[in-house]
């Protein structure tokens, strides 16, 4: 179980981009506790991202304050990180990619070139445990998109992080490969329960692997809903065609739509006077 929980409050986050300052989250507020699930939804470049590069340690707060584990957010190797793009090194097996945040580490890298049996035993059964068993000496370039991200998903789980930071790392995939990496990452994090945040653009995403989902407004982006999902472990395919879930899905698609029109509809007030 993680001990790093995540807390923001009244955090502001701005950019340059083209020499104007662009704001692109307004005011957030987060409590994440540690092992929670979290998804962060919303419209594109509502500042999804941004905040994860602010949880990460890569980006400051313009205003209000941002703690992880109780301390100012920094670079650490108890952050893990999955992105669209699996990223592999195409000259590397998929069990030495898995290896290879344990070579840098700096809670690791000692333990691991003193004896690396243990954590390559680690690392070949959460391969096994994403139907990877039987590729682990493969390259990337001989595996299909949706195995590179499932030794994706490994490699960033493999040096017991505290925090896994997924940005969108399932969208690039066809919705059968989507849909069976769900499972497959629902069963790593009861595994290891590391406090995680999603970002997606998939709702039944969300609502699947999520403790709690929040939705976010338009540019600059502000937490418009938080709602808690209470549905029972671990879920299924299945459970995504039941009543309860769908109503669940739609309650949040309802958000998003809702605010979209309420800001565009301050927008043009904002115009007309």
């Amino acid at each position: 179980m993680s001990h790093t929980g995540i807390d923001l409050k009244g955090v502001t986050l701005r950019y340059t981009a083209k020499g104007q300052v662009v704001e692109a989250v307004r005011d957030v507020n987060m409590d994440i506790t540690p092992g929670e699930f979290v998804a962060i939804v919303g419209p594109s470049g509502c500042g999804k991202s941004t905040l994860l590069k602010l949880i990460s340690g890569l980006m400051p707060a313009a205003t209000g304050t941002a703690t992880v584990g109780g301390q100012a957010p920094r670079p650490s190797g108890q952050v893990g990180l999955a992105f669209q793009n699996p990223s592999l090194l195409l000259w590397r097996t998929v069990l030495q990619n898995v290896l290879l945040p344990l070579e840098v580490s700096p809670k690791h890298k000692a333990a691991y070139r003193r004896d690396p049996a243990p954590y390559m035993e680690r690392a070949k059964r959460m391969l096994g445990a994403v139907g990877l068993g039987d590729f682990m000496h493969k390259h990337p370039w001989e595996l299909s998109g949706g195995m590179q991200q499932r030794a994706n998903l490994v490699r960033a789980l493999i040096h017991q992080p505290e925090i896994l930071l997924l940005d969108e790392p399932f969208g690039a995939l066809d919705a059968f490969t989507r849909e069976e990496l769900w499972l497959a990452l629902q069963a790593l994090w009861m595994g290891a329960k590391p406090t995680v945040i999603l970002v997606t653009h998939d709702l039944r995403e969300a609502v699947l692997l999520a403790d709690t989902v929040y939705v976010m407004t338009p540019r600059p982006g502000r937490i418009d809903v938080q709602r808690h999902i209470d549905l029972p472990r671990p879920r299924t395919l299945e459970d995504t065609f039941t009543e309860t879930f769908s109503d669940i899905v739609h309650e949040l698609r309802g958000h998003i739509g809702g605010s979209r029109t309420r800001i565009r509809a301050e927008e043009l007030m904002e115009v007309a006077s």
